[in-house]
Order: C-alpha cells, then sequence, then structure tokens
C-alpha cells in the first residue's frame, strides 16, 4: 500500500508516517518512481508506534525498544525492560508532579470559594433594603 492509504488506515498524517522513517521508526520499500509502499504489517506497527508517543514517549526512545519487537533476544529484551523501567519512573514522577499540582489547585479553589461566599454574605448585610410598597 501507498503512504496515503497506511495514513488513512491508521488515522495518521503522511507528514508523521515520513518522520517515523527518517526517525527508524518505520521502513518502507520504494517503487521505481521513489513511491513508499508499505505492506500489512506496518499498520500495526503504526498503531503500536502511536500507543508508545500517547505513554509519552519520545522517537528516540521508541526507536530504543524496537530492536525488541523487531529481533527478540535475551539481549534486546533485557535493553527495552531496562529502558521501559527508566520510562515508568518517569511517568510515575511526572503523575506524582500532576497529582501535586492538583491537590494545590484544590486548595486554591477552595479559598477562592470560601472568599466568594464571605463577599456574598457581606453584600447581603450591607445592602440596605428597599421597603416594599
Amino acid at each position: 500500500m501507498r503512504i496515503g492509504e497506511l495514513a488513512a488506515r491508521t488515522d495518521v498524517s503522511v507528514r508523521s508516517l515520513r518522520y517515523y522513517e527518517t526517525q527508524g521508526l518505520l521502513s518502507s520499500s520504494r517503487s521505481a518512481g521513489g513511491q513508499r509502499h508499505y505492506t500489512d504489517a506496518e499498520v500495526e506497527r503504526v498503531r503500536f508506534i502511536q500507543r508508545l508517543y500517547a505513554a509519552g514517549l519520545s522517537s528516540r526512545t521508541i526507536a530504543e525498544l524496537l530492536p525488541c519487537v523487531d529481533a527478540p533476544s535475551e539481549v534486546n529484551s533485557d535493553a527495552a525492560l531496562e529502558r521501559m523501567a527508566q520510562e515508568r519512573d518517569r511517568l510515575s514522577e511526572h503523575i506524582a508532579e500532576l497529582v501535586r499540582t492538583r491537590t494545590a489547585l484544590d486548595g486554591l479553589m477552595a479559598t477562592a470559594r470560601a472568599h466568594r461566599a464571605r463577599c456574598a454574605s457581606l453584600d447581603g448585610a450591607s445592602t440596605p433594603r428597599v421597603p416594599e410598597s
């Protein structure tokens, strides 16, 4: 299949697919006219790459993990496991930082609500009431 079809089947832009190739994440064969051609196996590979990107991995990290997918071996598996552990630790720290930020925002929201409630009660007490006729 050509690059446009791969893009359509994976919901990934042609530009992204070209980028994946320059990063060594994806490969294609070329026609005599220089057009890229992909097999059906590349559909799943692109989806896998997208899942890794969605998990926050960089193209460099993905490139480090792909040998385990392409040529499973003890050495490749050990290297991939070590790299994945590093990424998991990085993600865990990022999650912890997000939780700290959310907690700080919850505190700010509570302070803002309390301030609003105080202002509303003061406005109600200090506003003169107009007698009804």
